[in-house]
């Protein structure tokens, strides 16, 4: 019976150790193909016109040319683009992301009448696809004189992110009520009870939700295309796409290869510097009764 067993288990073992080995090799073509795109754009920046229209596909640049960032680098179209795109980044997630943290914690703590009426709302409106609602968007800034200037894209924004209110509210209902109760009878007002005490209990979901947030605005194309015609409010993925209507014509890649690499570094660098941010919200955390 022992060498039944041993049998049954070393074969068992073998099979899992097959299946792994299965999903391991699934897992990481999946990964390459994944990853490939972005590779490839990369080391296409640094490539020839002619290695990039040759019939014969490479990856390895043959030979590496270093040129193309700096020709990016001295266009001011450029750097138009990156400054437009901060002037919006910085209003909206300062102040979005102020009013996005106290709407989670006035729908989360805040007894008030029509209170879960008005999230059921306020909720509702993230089914509804951008694309529905673009041609009105269109229509009533174009009457308020917004068009062709950054206001449609900044003042949306500073009354907060639907989705950032609802991933706050949810991490909040995890901290005990009796917290908020404790603080009133001691005096502490909504505001500051906000600030002091519910403020830093979601630092880690605010800054993540932030982060992707950024994300958004900074690779936001659509909305920009729709609002902006004046070249000089041109959004950096406009830019971009100018750089692609402009420098296609003339098979110049690597240039808008190398645009494109410079306008992922900021997104990069961010996750990479504020990933314990990320990891801290995905955890399993809070306070308990």
């Amino acid at each position: 019976m022992a060498k039944k067993d041993d049998s049954s288990s070393s074969i068992k073992s073998k099979k899992s150790r097959i299946m792994n080995a299965i999903i391991f090799v699934v897992l990481l073509l999946g990964a390459v193909a994944m990853v490939f795109p972005l590779i490839y754009m990369v080391l296409s920046s640094f490539m020839t016109k002619n290695q990039i229209l040759s019939a014969n596909f490479s990856v390895i640049p043959k030979p590496w040319k270093f040129g193309k960032y700096a020709q990016v680098l001295q266009k001011g179209a450029f750097f138009r683009g990156v400054r437009n795109t901060m002037l919006i980044e910085v209003p909206v997630l300062l102040i979005g992301g102020f009013t996005s943290s106290l709407a989670a914690f006035s729908f989360s703590k805040l007894q008030f009448k029509g209170k879960n009426i008005a999230f059921l709302a306020l909720l509702s409106t993230m089914m509804i696809p951008f694309a529905a609602v673009m041609i009105p968007q269109y229509v009533m800034f174009t009457r308020m004189g917004w068009t062709n200037s950054l206001l449609p894209l900044i003042i949306p924004g500073l009354f907060g992110n639907i989705s950032i209110i609802f991933f706050l509210r949810q991490n909040l209902t995890s901290i005990p009520t009796s917290i908020a109760e404790a603080a009133k009878i001691d005096g502490c007002g909504y505001f500051k009870m906000y600030y002091s005490i519910f403020l830093p209990l979601m630092k880690g979901p605010l800054m993540t939700q932030l982060i992707l947030w950024f994300m958004g605005i900074w690779n936001d194309f659509l909305a920009p295309t729709i609002f902006i015609q004046n070249d000089e409010w041109f959004t950096l993925q406009v830019v971009i796409r100018s750089f692609n209507s402009y420098y296609a014509v003339q098979s110049d890649y690597p240039l808008i290869m190398a645009a494109s690499v410079i306008s992922i570094i900021p997104t990069l660098l961010l996750f990479f510097f504020f990933q314990r941010y990320i990891i801290e919200s995905l955890a399993v955390s809070g306070l308990k009764e």
